[in-house]
């Protein structure tokens, strides 16, 4: 007998593993439920929630490839309106979501020098690191002698 995807079916614990647990359904089959679908909780280990031998009530998610996935948190009715305790948490404290994205200056920002300013600082201290860079090598290139001309 196979379990249909979308129902709620008591099953008991198998076996527990670091990654979730194993569940036996009617009829003999196993399905897995993932530490991630034990509770609305973060969870650290599983031992902390199931013990082997336990009949708990379980929601098959999926069924592929002779695999069953089942959820705990998903077999438990909610009232209408409720969510899950992640969207309950406080916000955090010291952070407010009032930053713009836009990086640019605020205000009558103007730069200092304009464009064509600064290039022609750049090709004058270019051209001055050039000719003493220049000077300073032109002795050691020589060899024997001096300079030859």
């Amino acid at each position: 007998m196979s379990v249909e995807v979308g129902s709620k079916v008591q099953g008991k614990v198998t076996g527990i593993t670091n990654f979730g647990a194993f569940v036996e359904l009617p009829g003999g089959s196993t399905g897995l439920v993932h530490i991630s679908e034990v509770a609305d909780s973060y969870v650290k280990d599983v031992n902390d929630y199931l013990k082997v031998g336990d009949v708990i009530e379980v929601k098959v998610i999926s069924e592929k490839d002779g695999k069953t996935a089942l959820s705990i948190k998903k077999a438990i009715d909610k009232p209408e309106g409720q969510t899950s305790s992640y969207s309950q948490r406080p916000p955090r404290q010291g952070r407010t979501d009032n930053r713009s994205k836009d990086f640019r200056p605020k205000g009558n920002f103007k730069p200092k020098e304009n464009f064509e300013d600064k290039i022609a600082k750049y090709l004058k201290t270019s051209e001055e690191n050039l000719s003493t860079l220049k000077r300073n090598t032109g002795a050691k290139q020589g060899g024997r002698g001096g300079r030859r001309g």
